[in-house]
Formats: structure tokens, sequence, C-alpha cells
């Protein structure tokens, strides 16, 4: 059958020796829970329930009796747990006894004699308890204690108690005995009751003589004093009788005046020796307080104080008062030192419970738990403090510089270890200084101390906050002197109070990371106390990311203690302007990478025409974007940010910016000056040789035409791949107005394509257009005066073969280019020519001839790249021109333009339709 508790178990025991009828105090645990529950108590196998006292669930007070046994065990039973154990046990010490004749310092223990006054009141039921009442043998039952219990509820097998069952008492002593004897054992309760009742006359009948003979003389006496007079006059018998009674006390006083006196010297120094034995306890205990209080064993120094108090608290014993006095000293001693060791910092949440629960158990004055909950408070403000102080003088210079009797921050370097893929632009970047460990920048150092500050102290002062208000300070001491329920109260009261503690924790927290990265968030009047770090390296982006990790691991880790989110919601408002703050200085960072673009081109197009400067600028917006990806990234109770229109707007505008920048970079390199480039070595190019490439080493400087071309077939890379790339890359990464970005990056490079295309035919074009005229009109040449014609002239094979190194040129660096730039040649050539025919006056026959020859010839060249307006010019040219009606005109016109194409066949091949591959450089 289970029990509602734990049997009893004696842990200890006060004194541990002593002679019979010794007062002790027994400790330990589950010794009931009530004076009712307990039903049995033994030392050294003798019962003391008679003086036992139950004082609590761990202290029972009693007195020892005369047992048999020298030493034994302490066991207490009760009805809820049982018979119990014991871990200690208990030395009966056995006095001899002193005759009164023989000296002897040792005291002899007056309860083993009738010493008692009052002669008429009855002794112990110890003294008459018969160790056999029924007179036979017994025989124990092996019947367990708790089944008699159960059978006999509320009754005793102790024949000396008042709720004595005789059955319990057969069973439990006599189970075994028969039916005889047990008739024995009633008749031998019946001859001790009837030697009981006749003890008193058989003594009467025994001295009845003696007493009739002392009635005899006590009549003689009467009768001769009554005779005598009752007047005690000198020769008188009463007179007479007086002295010698006084002879004879003189006598006797005389025969043991010094058997007496050493009895009485005796007498006192047992009862000296006795005191001191009885009371060594109390005579001892200010030195052993001061010598355990040295030790640090605070435990036994409360123990010993609390048994004194309760032994002698209220004492009004003179020297008892006095050694108490100097106990009750040593203990207010001991308070102020425990009290100030509590106060000290740093100290471990361990030892602070443990200072609070010897002060409870002390009494202390006041609540020294809210004292050292109020004195961590300001100790970790001022450590905060401390910790912006040293950064700001300039004590702390480096990370291997800090903590060097062993924290050098290895932690703090282990989450910069993935630095190296914050590196915006992958390659733009040159490598890493073997020091760069040595290279954080202090705001960053500044904000990872001031989190390893909080987490390390924040924790303990938040569990020494809940154990106060669950009152787990105190021992089981303070949970009976009510220093629990105090405790409670005290802790709902301070509640409002606690919680200003933790908001002023927190708001000194991001004060100072404000103060430190964000200043213009901060009140003018704040500045001084938390700014300061004007004079220090301006931060990146990847280093924000880095803060933004550390103060997430802070606010995490504050999280998991349970503190309500709205004392860390302060940390929320700071992560959300970390996260908008960084955004906005890696935009704005990566804008000036990208302004630095224009120093990494090369010039080297592949198959396509492109340099790597278009890639680069892809490559650095990618790297960006996955440098915002943990800033950008939603935690549990985060706000999108980017759901914020005030920063959509501004992430928008320092996007496009950035396309801007890229822009105005590929600008600057198209109108850049020759002799701004650093020739390391001179080519000379032919530009009428497709080949003229295929030379070019490394360090290859184009001419100003050639670098028109090359960034317009960057331009339109730009507006057909990479912005296209780019939009897909910012979706994914969560950020808005694509669209937007999109549309006015597009725009701004086709405005910048518009002005490229513009400037490379102007310089093209216009040399080969105006070289027509003077080739025209070259040897006085007069369309009114000339001979038959036999073939197209120079000047316009000139114009071609310019128009050819053009194609070449473009063709060198991007085959997409080449119509649309031959295309704006031609139209240019056309309305040139169109213009000079519509000037001439008059033609001859074969003027006219001439020049429809050179205007078919010219139009028939370049007919795969005509537009509707060279069309158009080449039309109203010929329309201008006397038309041929002659059949030998036309026939001479068909022959001299197959001749002319035949002899320039090889020239006009890169007209034709081809599938031949730009050679890649």
């Amino acid at each position: 059958m289970s029990r509602a508790r734990p049997p009893p178990l004696v842990t200890g025991i006060s004194p541990k020796e002593g002679p019979a009828w010794t007062k002790v105090t027994i400790r330990g645990e589950n010794l009931g829970t009530g004076p009712a529950d307990l039903i049995g108590l033994s030392i050294c196998g003798h019962n003391c329930m008679l003086t036992a006292e139950w004082m609590s669930a761990s202290k029972i007070v009693c007195r020892v009796g005369p047992a048999k046994d020298d030493k034994g065990e302490i066991i207490v039973t009760t009805k809820s747990g049982g018979l119990g154990t014991s871990t200690v046990s208990f030395k009966l010490l056995r006095p001899e006894r002193i005759g009164i004749l023989e000296q002897s310092a040792v005291w002899v223990d007056e309860v083993n004699y009738d010493m008692r006054t009052n002669r008429n009141k009855g002794i112990s039921p110890f003294s008459l308890r018969p160790s056999n009442p029924l007179g036979i043998e017994m025989d124990k039952s092996k019947v367990p204690q708790k089944d008699l219990e159960q059978i006999f509820p509320g009754m005793s097998g102790d024949f000396t108690s008042e709720n004595f069952s005789a059955s319990w008492y057969l069973i439990e002593n006599h189970a075994g005995s028969g039916f005889e004897q047990l008739k024995v054992a009633a008749n031998n309760l019946k001859k001790q009751a009837t030697k009981k009742n006749e003890g008193s006359l058989a003594y009467v009948k025994g001295g009845l003589s003696t007493f009739f003979e002392a009635q005899d003389a006590l009549a003689a006496i009467h009768q001769r004093l009554e005779s005598d007079g009752t007047e005690k006059v000198e020769g008188s018998m009463t007179q007479r009788l007086e002295n010698i009674l006084n002879r004879a006390s003189d006598t006797a006083d005389t025969l043991f005046q010094e058997v007496l006196g050493r009895k009485d010297k005796a007498d006192s120094t047992r009862n000296a020796l006795n005191v001191l034995q009885r009371f060594k306890f109390l005579f001892n205990l200010p030195l052993n307080i001061e010598r355990n209080i040295q030790k640090g064993d605070y435990d036994v120094v409360i123990n010993d104080y609390e048994k004194a108090k309760s032994l002698f608290g209220n004492t009004e014993v003179a020297v008892f008062k006095k050694v108490y006095a100097e106990v009750e000293t040593r203990i207010e001693a001991l308070r102020n030192l425990l009290l100030e060791k509590l106060l000290q910092t740093p100290s471990t949440l361990h030892d602070q419970k443990r200072y609070i629960r010897y002060l409870s158990d002390l009494h202390a004055p006041g609540d020294p738990a809210w004292q050292c909950i109020y004195a961590q408070h300001k100790w970790i403000l001022q450590l905060m403090q401390n910790c912006r102080d040293e950064f700001i003088s300039g004590k702390r210079v480096g990370v291997g510089a800090l903590d060097l009797e062993g924290d050098t921050r290895l932690a703090a370097l282990g989450r910069l270890g993935h630095s190296a893929s914050l590196k915006r632009g992958g390659s733009l970047r040159s490598a890493r200084p073997s020091t760069w460990r040595f290279e954080t920048p202090q705001q960053v150092q500044f904000v990872e101390k001031l989190s390893d500050v909080v987490i390390g102290q924040l924790p303990n002062f938040w569990k020494l906050w809940i154990s106060y208000v669950n009152g787990s300070l105190f021992s089981e001491t303070g949970e009976k002197s009510g220093q629990v329920e105090k405790s409670k109260k005290n802790a709902r009261q301070r509640q409002n109070d606690f919680k200003k503690m933790i908001e002023e924790l927190t708001n000194r927290l991001v004060k100072l990371i404000r103060g430190a990265l964000l200043p213009t968030t901060l009140p003018q009047g704040e500045l001084n106390v938390y700014g300061g770090w004007e004079d220090k390296t301006e931060l990146t982006g990847a280093w924000f990311t880095q803060i933004i990790h550390t103060v997430r691991g802070c606010h995490e880790a504050l999280s998991t203690l349970e503190i309500p989110n709205d004392l860390l919601q302060v940390i929320q408002d700071l992560l959300l302007e970390l996260r908008v703050h960084c955004l906005m200085v890696t935009l704005l960072h990566t804008s000036e990478d990208v302004k630095r673009l224009a120093e990494k081109e090369d010039w080297v197009v592949d198959n396509e025409g492109i340099t790597s400067l278009p890639s680069k600028f892809e490559q650095c917006m990618v790297h960006m974007l996955q440098s915002l990806k943990e800033p950008l990234e939603i935690k549990p109770g985060e706000i999108n940010v980017l759901l914020l229109d005030q920063v959509q707007d501004q992430a928008a505008q320092l996007s496009v910016s950035i396309m801007k920048v890229f822009i105005n970079c590929l600008e600057q390199l198209s109108t850049k000056a020759d002799e701004d480039f650093d020739v390391s070595h001179n080519v000379s190019v032919d530009l009428s040789s497709p080949d003229r490439f295929s030379s070019i080493q490394d360090g290859f400087i184009p001419t100003s035409e050639q670098r028109l071309l090359i960034i317009l077939s960057n331009c339109q890379y730009l507006e057909r791949r990479t912005f296209l790339n780019l939009a897909d890359h910012f979706e994914k990464h969560g950020l808005t107005g694509t669209e937007k970005i999109n549309r006015v990056s597009v725009d701004a490079v086709r405005e910048l394509d518009a002005k490229l295309f513009e400037a490379y035919i102007e310089k093209r074009a216009d040399p080969i257009a105006g070289s027509l005229e003077p080739g025209m009109y070259a040897g006085y040449f007069d369309w009114r005066d000339c001979q038959t014609p036999t073939g197209v002239r120079n000047y316009l094979k000139e114009a071609l073969v310019n128009i050819i190194a053009v194609h070449a040129e473009v063709f060198t660096v991007s085959k997409d280019l080449v119509p649309r730039v031959l295309s704006r040649i031609v139209e240019s050539v056309a309305d040139e020519m169109c213009r000079l025919m519509q000037c001439v006056s008059s033609f001859s026959k074969n003027g006219a001839l001439q020049a429809r020859l050179e205007l078919s010839a010219l139009r028939d060249v370049v007919v795969a790249y005509l537009n509707p307006d060279s069309n158009a010019s080449f039309k109203q040219a010929l329309d201008s021109l006397p038309q041929l009606h002659s059949g030998a005109d036309k026939k001479l016109l068909e022959e001299l333009l197959n001749k002319f194409k035949s002899s320039m066949q090889l020239q006009l091949t890169c007209f034709l339709p081809s599938n031949v591959q730009p050679i890649k450089r």
C-alpha cells in the first residue's frame, strides 16, 4: 500500500550524548504533519512518546528515558510515513552512584534518586511499568506495525497509554501463547491486583504493636506536659527536653561538620560541572562562530545560532544573557559581512542566492534580495557605460588588444570569418592584407563587446528577480519564518520598479548603439553621453550587416528568458532602423563602387562585342543584393522594411541612381581623351583590314571611335540582358519598384545610346559625305561638258572604301551594330548625293549618263543598308537627272555597272549577307 508521504528520516540530534532524562532536539525530514501524526518515538530502544513534543516536520523535542542500550538509533514513526530510519545515534551515559561519605567531583544525576520534596505526588509511569505484566513467557509477533495500526485505528499496544488495546498487546507480545498460558497470565493479574489492595493493610498489621507502644508513649508525654504546664521555665520538662535536643544537634553537627562540608563542596562542584557540561554549547558558541566564519561554514553558524536562540533567547540567567549578547554581536558582524559580499560585483548568481538565503536565515533587517537586485542593476549600467568610454578614449585600439587575459574576442572573429563573402564586387577589390583581422572598426568591436556584457549579465539579473518573485531564494527556515510570503509581497509591490530597471537597461543598450552608429536619431542633449564617435571609421554595409547579426543575437538571447516583448521593443525598433540604414549605406557604397568600375575597363570585347564591364557591373549589383540578404531577412517579431513606403521610395531612388552612375561611367569612358590613357605601346591599325585587331596585345588603347562603338555595344547589352537580369535579382531578393527602376534605367541607357551613336555617325559619316563634293568636281569637272562615261569615278570608289572601313571597324566590334551604323552612313551619303545632284543647273547627255551611273552604282552596292530616307534621297537624285531615252545609253549604263561591280567584287563583299563571325580578341 503506497504512503502519502515518504518515511521519516532523522539526520541530527542535539546533544548527541547524555544521561537519562536529557532533553534533546531531533532534526530531520518528514517527521510528521502534526502532533497527531506522530505515533512513535524511540531512542536507544526506549519509547519516548510520553515526553515527545512535535515542533515541525523537521524538528521534535523530547527527553531520553532510561534505556537498556548505551547507544542506539533514533526511530520516528508517523501515520503518514510509517516507520522511519536514522543516520545518527545517541549515546546514553551511565552515572556512578556516590556514597554520602565518599568524596567525589563527579556529578550524580538526581533523577536516579527519589528526591521529590512532595512525596504525595505520583512518580513517572516509567518507574511503575513492569517488564512483563502477565508473568508468562513473551512471544513477539511478526505482524507489521502498520497492519496493527490499520486493525486498531487510534489505539495502542502500550499498556501505559490512554488508548491501550489489550487485543493489540496480546497480538504483539503473545501471539504464540496457548490457552493454558493465557489462563496462568489471568491468574497472575488477579494476584497482582489482590496484593496491591492488601499491601497497605498488611503493613499496618505487621507494625500494630509498635503503633500501640508509640500511642502509649505519646499519651504519657501528654499527661506529663499537662501536669508540668506548657510554659518553658527553667527545670521544666519542656526546657530540659529542648536542651537535650540542642545538645544532640550540636554533637551531630560536630560529628558530621567535616563530612557535610565536603558534601556541600562536592555538590557545588558537581553543580558547576553540570552547568558547564549542559551549557558548554552556549559558552563555546562565540568562539565557534568566529572559527566557522573564517572557514566559510555559514550554514553551521546559522544552525548553531538558531539553536542558541531557541534555548537562550529569552533566558533570565545573567551569565547566559552575557554570553548570548556576545553571540548576537558576532551574528550582527556576520550579517554585515554577508551583506557586503552580496553587494560586491561581479558575483555569480549561485553566490547571490546563497548570501540572500544566509541573510534571511539570520533575520537580517531590510530586504537583502532587493538590495542585491538594485546593486546589480547599477553595476550593469556602469559596465555598459564603461564599455563606451573605453572605446571613445582610445584604450581599445584593435581586436587583438582586447582582454589580453584570455578573452581575445575569438567568438567575434569567428563570426567575421565569413567576411570574404561580404566583399563587394568579388575581384573588384584587392586581396585582404594578412592583418585584416585586426582592422575591425571600433564601432563593430564596441557593439560586440556591449552585446557580450548584456548577454553575460542580464540573464542572471532576470533569473535573480524570478527567484525573488517565487520565493526560491529562501531556505526551509525562511519558509517557516514567513520570509517567503514577505518576499512575494515585496516583489508584487516592486514589480513596476523592476520593470523600470529592465527598461533602463534596454534603453541604455539602444542609446549606446545609436550613439555609435545612428547619432542623428538621438536628441542633442544625449549626444555628449552616448555620442563621441565622429572621428571613427565610416562603416560599410558589410560591417552594418555584422552589427545587425550581433544585435539580433542579443535580442534572441534576451527573448529566451521570457522577458515581456514590450520591454524588448526598443531593441526591435533599433534593429529596424539599423536594417534600413544598412540598406541605404550599402546602396550608397555600391554607387561608389560602380563609379570606380571605369578604372576596370580593359576594352577587350568578346564574340558578342561586349567588354567585361557590364558583367562586372552585374556582379557588383548581385554581390550587393547578397550582402543585403541578412539585413532584409525577416526574423520573428520583425517587419519587412521593404514594405515601408519611405524605404521603398529611397531604395528605388538609390537603385536608379546606381544605374545612372554606371551609365554616366560609360559616357565618361566614351568622352575620355586619348592622352588620359596610359599608352604602354603604340599599335598601328589599318582600318581597311578586317584582321586589324589580330595582333592586339594586352594594354591596347582604342581610338575614340572604337570606344564609341564598344560602349554602344555595351549599351545594347545592358538594355537587352543586364537590366533584365538585375530586375530578376531585385525581385528574388524582395526589392520593390523593379519596374520603375528598369524603366528609368532603360530610358537612360537609350538616351546615352542615341547620343553616342550620333557622335559616332558624326565622326564617320561627315568626312565621307564631305569628301563627295570635292572629289566629284576634281579636275574642274563639269556636268554640262564631259566625255562619254567609261566607268565610276574615283571619288565614289574612295567613298565606298571609307564606308567599307567603317563596316570593318563596326563588324570587328559587334556585327549587330553593322546594319544600324551602315544605314545611317548610307543615309548621310545618299542625302549628300541628292543635294549635289539637285544643285546642278543642267546636265549634258554624257553628264546625265555619268551621274546616273554613279548614283546607280552607289545604290546597288549598299542596297542591303538602305532605309526609307536613303531610298527617298536616291529617288530624288535620280529624278533630278534627265531621263535616258536611248537604248544604247541604257545598255552602256548596264555594262558600266557590271564592270564596276566586277572590278570591286572583293571590296564589295562586305555589303553582302555573310555568316562570318567577328574575330575574338
